[in-house]
């Protein structure tokens, strides 16, 4: 299973608050368990893109920051189409949940096209 969700919501908190961050923050932006996040995080932290301490929470490490901050620009990108497009009701949890599933050559060219004037994509 993809852990992209949770390095997209520890990124977004983060830049809320500081770090570390608890599994229950995270589990309560991408409406999982504190379990399920414990253990996304320890993925990520064998793949040292978080580091994580129980019972105190994790922290992007650089490389955790890069890959995150691709997922983020994706995440935008989605939201924006999700919803002045297809004007869904829950367009960020969307986002959120498929950001990691499109490779950023497609999230570019869906960025591209959004940006485009409407007389060039069909529209008046």
């Amino acid at each position: 299973m993809s852990r992209s969700l949770y390095l997209l919501a520890l990124y977004i908190t983060e830049h809320e608050g500081s770090a570390p961050v608890s599994s229950g923050t995270v589990a309560e932006r991408t409406d999982r368990t504190a379990g399920t996040v414990t253990e996304a995080f320890h993925d990520l932290a064998a793949t040292k893109l978080v580091e994580y301490e129980p019972h105190e929470g994790a922290a992007l490490t650089d490389a955790g920051y890069d890959r995150a901050q691709q997922l983020h620009e994706t995440y935008v990108t989605l939201s924006w189409f999700f919803r002045d497009v297809l004007e869904l009701p829950e367009y960020e949890q969307e986002a959120m949940e498929m950001a990691g599933a499109v490779s950023p050559t497609v999230a570019r060219r869906l960025a591209a096209t959004l940006l485009e004037e409407p007389s060039q994509n069909g529209g008046e």
